[in-house]
């Protein structure tokens, strides 16, 4: 059981009710709730599947769910029910945002599209995201982020540059996503601020990733008549990697003409400040391919400390290439009141007047379940009946 604290952070005051699974969703509302907001997660009795993505301290909580997972408050209970679904509805009553990742057919056959939640909280912002655009014929189909990115191109670049079609090793489409549900809620908050209405926010996946993948790789297709095909060739070169030092690995990108003519002087390359190939930006990024190996070879040639030194007097970003052991090394370590201690990622965004702030631990399933319907007026524990299986659906 946990009570949420006083928090500074720019999104006190709001309640949102969290009906999402996985990650793409409650990374959302790890935002939302790190920035102040009190997040409610109505969660299967077994637990969301963030729970058991890999090892951890405790049963229902793994390494990736002490993060995911804090700042809110867990809820379980039986939607099959009719009290199960009517107490939901007087929560939402109370809520300023709900936000979905259930499929569209589950979430009407269980009361909670947004015509139904709106009768009871007409300005609720009320956010659904799932695979692809509702007024499609592949609405309710199965999404997820391995999908999602061989669907908007991903799969696609990973061809074009490494000559296979793969997935990027990270769970890509469901974090830019998060972020996308995240930016789009407090954008329906704003409007509701200023007019008074609440709204339906719809974030299709596929909508989302194409729409992020084609900032740059648009490129020469954008224009009508198009002047090239899609993609932006210095992004797809297979040679845009890493280099090799005497001692490690660094990354480099003398991204301006100047950079690599400081660069090439700076290691007595002279003989490349006048090759044509690399004359103007244009021309770099035509030839792509042979600059990044000129650059690989000139590394090649000094230690990490070394090559970094000369960037840096020569105003050349780069840096060494951190491991994933280095980055969770960085973090601060925190200490859960189950699990133990842990690994705290901090909230990526810094607020000058309104921090954000870690006031709540993940809980364990369904921990905050009496006393959450304990403060809606009147509704205590008698209300919970018996917990059914899976109610979510997930």
């Amino acid at each position: 059981m946990s009570t949420p604290s006083t928090s500074s952070g720019p999104l006190t005051g709001l309640r949102i009710l969290d009906l999402t699974h996985v990650v793409m969703g409650p990374y959302a509302t790890q935002l939302l709730a790190d920035q102040g907001a009190e997040v409610i997660v109505l969660e299967s009795p077994r637990g969301d599947t963030n729970r058991m993505m890999g090892a951890g301290p405790h049963p229902q909580l793994s390494g990736t769910s002490l993060n995911l997972m804090r700042n809110k408050r867990s809820v379980t209970l039986d939607l099959a029910a009719e009290d199960g679904q009517e107490t939901v509805r007087r929560l939402v009553a109370t809520c300023d945002v709900v936000v979905s990742s259930l499929r569209p057919r589950t979430v009407e056959r269980l009361g909670l599209d947004y015509a139904t939640l709106t009768a009871v909280r007409p300005d609720l912002v009320y956010c659904q995201a799932q695979g692809w655009p509702l007024d499609g014929p592949h609405a309710d189909d199965p999404a997820y982020d391995d999908v999602i990115q061989a669907a908007t191109g991903i799969a696609d670049i990973m061809d074009r540059t490494y000559g296979s079609p793969a997935l990027v090793p990270t769970i890509l489409a469901d974090k830019v996503c998060g972020v996308f549900i995240a930016q789009a809620i407090t954008a329906a908050l704003l409007h509701r601020e200023r007019t008074g209405e609440g709204q339906f926010v719809e974030v299709p996946m596929t909508t989302a990733m194409s729409a992020f993948l084609l900032v740059e790789h648009g490129a020469g297709a954008i224009p009508e008549p198009p002047s090239d095909v899609p993609g932006y060739r210095r992004i797809l070169s297979p040679e845009r990697r890493p280099c090799p030092t005497v001692d490690g690995w660094v990354h480099l990108l003398p991204y301006q003409p100047d950079h690599y003519a400081r660069l090439f002087a700076a290691v007595g390359r002279t003989d490349l400040l006048d090759d044509p190939r690399y004359a103007d930006r244009r021309a770099a990024i035509a030839n792509s391919d042979t600059l990044y190996r000129d650059v690989r070879e000139v590394v090649a040639a000094y230690t990490t400390a070394e090559i970094l030194e000369i960037c840096a007097a020569q105003g050349i970003p780069a840096t060494h290439v951190a491991t994933l052991s280095e980055l969770v090394d960085a973090l601060p370590l925190g200490t859960h009141p189950v699990a133990g201690g842990y690994r705290v990622i901090p909230h990526p965004i810094r607020f000058s007047r309104t921090p954000a702030d870690l006031r709540l631990p993940a809980p364990l399933i369904g921990a905050d379940t009496e006393t959450v319907l304990a403060e809606l007026s009147g509704l205590g524990p008698e209300v919970l009946g018996e917990v059914g299986p899976s109610p979510l659906g997930m």
